[in-house]
């Protein structure tokens, strides 16, 4: 079915935000329940249209936003060690709560200090509540009005994951931002399937806020809705009641078109209150990137950079290239792009990089997720400086007209196969 949208065509106007605007989160909790004295805080430094500059305040330090958070599913980004991390520009990771439950268990991070310390990284971290996984793991997973019953990677055994449980678990993990548990649905036209998700979202969401009571971490609630924009109102509205420190958006990126995606980022994101931060969930294509911070988001996690590297998916200005192609770089001399300034780039040609993957080396993955990790980080870098200076607008549109996206055709066919072994209960 069509869905209608507001026009976006203010996205390259002026903004209704003044580019001045510095705002914390110390606002006073007037909610029935416990309200934990928030040592995270958002300041929002400056607008450029809807696009933001910020700093993220946490007991583990500070993060400039835009943000990008590599993935951390084990507590480790693959291939890559926390010191090469902070040298790439990386200012927070996020863990997988799921993951890390399973093994080695929440009570052993707890044991070593936290999440931060069990994987020696020093700055602020994330947790997901394990709603994703409803939609990544399939037919081992069942969803209930109870919580979400897992099954297993490694033995088999089964887990119940209720909202209550999903906080208690990231208090445990020591994460500075956990995230409520969600129900996230594939990508579909059903309407009332959609709704009902998110009317559960919302329930859970109330228990979560209820359980909360870390002094030393945010909870951030999910808005979700699918491609309805009347239920994003629903759920926005919804969220926002409850008063939660920040706001993601989620069930997007799960097997909509960039075209579907988009004007619901706009959509979503003006529905937010303007002083919390906005976190759009599993979206990192470079493209995408500077689409949705053009639309007033905040912060972004994926392992996209990663993984397609360890396929020989490379970033460039110009758009991704196959450094395993013969063709186009064996023997080739130079970096695989002039003037980036990561140690892939600064050391190796393309040439060898490409002998690596032939080879089946193991540096080559490494070198390979060091040069997309720098190339996120860098692109986060510059918007925000675009923001500070007042030139969003055109950093945007240059990039844009310069970038060439990954083949669409596919990147949906890989959604939909994953989708496929999605449950919609």
């Amino acid at each position: 079915m069509p869905q209608s949208f507001p026009d976006e065509s203010g996205l390259r106007a002026g903004s209704s935000e003044s580019p001045s605007t510095r705002i914390t989160l110390a606002i006073p909790c007037l909610l029935p329940y416990h309200c934990p004295a928030m040592t995270v805080a958002f300041h929002l430094q400056a607008t450029d249209g809807a696009a933001r500059a910020g700093l993220l305040s946490t007991p583990h330090g500070d993060a400039p936003t835009p943000l990008f958070l590599p993935v951390a599913t084990q507590g480790s980004v693959k291939g890559v060690s926390p010191q090469e991390l902070r040298e790439l520009g990386v200012a927070m990771l996020l863990g997988n709560t799921y993951h890390l439950y399973l093994r080695p268990g929440v009570e052993r991070v707890r044991e070593m200090g936290g999440l931060g310390a069990f994987m020696g990284w020093d700055g602020p971290t994330l947790t997901d509540s394990g709603g994703f996984q409803a939609y990544s793991l399939g037919s081992r997973v069942k969803v209930t009005e109870e919580g979400i019953l897992f099954q297993s990677v490694l033995d088999g055994s089964r887990h119940l994951f209720t909202p209550e449980r999903a906080v208690e678990y990231q208090e445990g993990l020591d994460a500075d931002i956990a995230m409520a548990l969600d129900h996230c649905l594939v990508y579909t036209q059903d309407r009332e399937a959609v709704e009902r998700a998110m009317e559960r979202t919302h329930r859970w969401a109330q228990r979560c806020r209820e359980a909360w009571r870390s002094d030393s971490q945010a909870l951030f609630g999910i808005v979700q809705g699918g491609v309805f924009p009347e239920l994003r109102e629903q759920s926005a509205a919804a969220l926002t009641r409850l008063d939660f420190p920040g706001y993601a958006i989620g069930g997007l990126a799960v097997g909509e078109s960039k075209a579907t995606m988009y004007p619901l980022v706009s959509h979503t994101a003006a529905l937010l209150p303007p002083e919390r931060p906005r976190y759009l969930m599993g979206v990192g294509s470079p493209e995408d990137l500077v689409e949705c911070v053009l639309r007033g988001v905040d912060m972004f996690d994926c392992a996209l950079p990663t993984r397609v590297a360890r396929n020989g998916a490379l970033f460039t200005r110009q758009g991704r290239v196959d450094v395993t192609s013969a063709a186009l770089f064996g023997g080739r001399q130079g970096p695989v792009e002039e003037g980036c300034d990561c140690y892939t780039c600064r050391r190796f040609s393309v040439g060898y990089l490409h002998h690596l993957f032939r080879a089946k080396e193991l540096l080559g993955l490494r070198l390979a997720s060091i040069h997309n990790l720098r190339f996120v980080m860098r692109l986060m870098e510059e918007m925000r400086r675009a923001v500070l200076e007042g030139q969003f607008q055109a950093f945007a549109q240059a990039f844009l007209e310069t970038y060439r996206p990954a083949n669409e055709e596919e990147r949906l066919r890989q959604a939909g196969m994953r989708g496929a072994k999605a449950r919609v209960s």
